[in-house]
């Protein structure tokens, strides 16, 4: 099944959006050969669906590229790919010699911020790809790994929270202090109630939604980049996104193929035996079953678990026993040790924010 980028939930605006940062010359359109393109690792597509694949094969034979290619020239008369590797594949296939390209002058930086757009923008895009794609910009905007963007975006989640638990709790505190006030005004029979209006000018001032926010320069550069793109919220991705990324590997692979909606991946990933998941997951895709029928299938295959007081305070006990441990020891300062804590720390934050 080939993923489609109108079923899914948000759609991305098809115009280019206004990230790209740096100098662009006139584009200058020709025809090169194709054995001068170099396609570089860091391109950020890494799946391709072969169907797909054969699909635009066949119209190229028929019709030729009908777009060409995004390049730059680099040194030694090669060109570097920067959009366009499915159309490059099927050009390299088919055995063409030459290709249609356009020519822009690009540094590395925006040559980069070119491919993952471009990325972005594909109709047929999985929501993994398009997941890690967003990742990967936002690690280039805010000048961060990838591991350090996922924790900056669940900080701001966890920030926003509490600012709307706050605002929440003081817009109650002016509501009641209002409603006392005019019950005080009533009964001393105060003449001049612009007395309380001016003691509590500055609390309504703090909630006044023209004031400026404290700047947040991360929270800034998050928002312009999803305000670019037009594809969701940066609260949406945070959310419904990257918890995906914590999916079993099978489940991800078959995001990846574009084999299953992830609505329906993140259900069957909560089957725990790997091998049932497997089969399961396998039969699904196979009889394109609908979501309400993988939940009605999963329910009934499951046996009732009982759960008592004493496994849950044991769970409990045994999650505090863990953390006093790791405090104390000396695990922080082994490399691999240290990646695998920050790997079940991310899925516990995702745990608890689902």
């Amino acid at each position: 099944m080939t993923s489609n980028k109108t079923k899914q939930p948000l759609n991305s605006k098809k115009e280019e959006p206004g990230l790209i940062t740096g100098k662009l010359n006139t584009d200058s359109q020709a025809s090169i050969l194709l054995e001068q393109i170099i396609v570089l690792s860091t391109q950020p597509r890494r799946y391709f669906d072969s169907e797909a694949l054969e699909q635009l094969i066949e119209s190229i034979k028929q019709h030729g590229i009908l777009q060409p290619l995004l390049v730059r020239l680099i040194d030694g008369g090669k060109y570097e790919l920067v959009a366009g590797e499915r159309r490059y594949r099927a050009a390299l296939s088919i055995g063409l010699k030459e290709v249609p390209v356009v020519i822009r002058e690009l540094d590395d930086n925006t040559a980069f911020q070119l491919a993952i757009i471009e990325n972005l923008l594909r109709e047929d895009l999985n929501p993994i790809e398009e997941t890690e794609s967003i990742l990967q910009l936002l690690a280039f905007k805010l000048g961060k790994n990838i591991k350090e963007i996922t924790t900056v975006l669940y900080r701001l989640q966890r920030q926003q929270k509490k600012a709307s638990t706050a605002t929440h709790h003081v817009m109650g505190k002016v509501e009641s202090d209002s409603i006392t006030n005019k019950v005080i005004d009533q009964d001393e029979g105060d003449s001049n109630p612009e007395t309380h209006n001016v003691m509590g000018a500055p609390l309504y001032n703090n909630l006044n939604p023209n004031q400026p926010e404290s700047v947040n320069p991360d929270l800034t550069i998050v928002k312009e980049v999803f305000d670019s793109l037009g594809l969701m919220t940066w609260e949406s991705f945070v959310k419904n996104r990257l918890p995906l990324l914590n999916l079993p590997e099978e489940i991800l692979e078959a995001l990846r193929r574009g084999a299953i909606e992830y609505t329906k991946a993140k259900i069957i990933a909560k089957i725990p035996n790997l091998e049932q998941r497997t089969a399961f997951l396998e039969q699904a895709t196979a009889n394109n079953w609908s979501l309400s029928e993988i939940k009605q299938r999963i329910t009934s295959n499951q046996a009732p678990t009982s759960t008592n007081k004493k496994d849950s305070n044991d769970y409990i006990e045994r999650f505090a026993a863990v953390t006093t441990k790791i405090r104390k020891s000396g695990i922080w300062s082994d490399p691999k040790k240290r990646k695998q804590i920050e790997k079940l720390l991310s899925q516990l934050e995702t745990l608890t924010t689902e």
